[in-house]
């Protein structure tokens, strides 16, 4: 599902315009990606987790030259579906 048929279903069960949905989803979006960057996690019961997460540097190896290169340390964020998820799949 891209963001435009999101905001299509939930237009169309909210009765909004797509414009009002669009605004309200990226609110909360943003609001999801301010609170793992501030907390370190967001939960959601019943569909799930959002988490930072720490990659330590490590040795790459570049396909093309076989060179070995260094990758810095990284953060990312993970997900972790809730149990009532994963059982309705």
């Amino acid at each position: 599902m891209t963001k435009a048929e999101l905001v299509e279903v939930v237009a169309a069960q909210s009765r909004l315009t797509k414009k009002s949905a669009a605004q309200i989803l990226d609110i909360v979006f943003n609001n999801i990606g301010k609170a793992v960057k501030k907390d370190t996690r967001f939960s959601y019961p019943g569909f799930g987790t959002w988490s930072l997460r720490s990659r330590k540097a490590r040795k790459i190896r570049n396909p093309q030259t076989n060179e070995m290169m260094k990758l810095k340390a990284s953060k990312t964020v993970g997900f972790r579906p809730a149990k009532e998820l994963k059982n309705s799949l």
